[in-house]
């Protein structure tokens, strides 16, 4: 199989070991903030001393998750598919199945409606024969012919 990348899986492995390891660092950081946070309750007067730690964990955990999800990204697709190619399966059969009926008898209905205004145009035309050898334009050997020709056509 020809890879597009061929770095591929350098790169999956560098993001499947890296983006769980930056994102348990940026949850570190998070939980050193919020329990900063909430600990400085307890200690009348006294500030948050490392609630900066929220704002540097926030976009540590966002990369990191990121990182993560690309790594997995591939599995997560084959997963999703197979997990929705049967069902995909079944409800285009169902449709198939339960549509066949009217899609017949609206098929049926055109070939009809053709076949009539097939036969009614060939009518015309043997009429309009027939008005050409009335009036003397052609003769009656030309009129068979002429109508032979037009009454293969059905």
């Amino acid at each position: 199989m020809n890879k597009i990348n061929p770095n591929h899986k350098t790169q999956n492995l560098f993001l499947k070991t890296f983006g769980p390891l930056i994102l348990i660092v940026g949850i570190g950081f998070m939980a050193t903030g919020i329990l900063s946070f909430f600990f400085s309750f307890g200690s009348f007067g006294g500030k948050p001393k490392y609630f900066w730690c929220c704002f540097v964990g926030m976009p540590i955990m966002f990369i990191g998750a990121v990182m993560t999800k690309l790594a997995y990204i591939g599995k997560i697709a084959r997963y999703t598919a197979a997990e929705l190619a049967p069902v995909t399966k079944d409800a285009f059969n169902y449709v198939a199945k339960e549509s066949s009926e009217g899609i017949s008898s609206i098929a049926n209905a055109l070939n009809e409606n053709s076949s009539n205004s097939n036969v009614s145009n060939i009518e015309s035309r043997i009429a309009k024969l027939d008005d050409l050898r009335k009036k003397g334009l052609i003769d009656d050997e030309d009129y068979e012919e002429q109508k032979d020709r037009i009454l293969s056509e059905l």
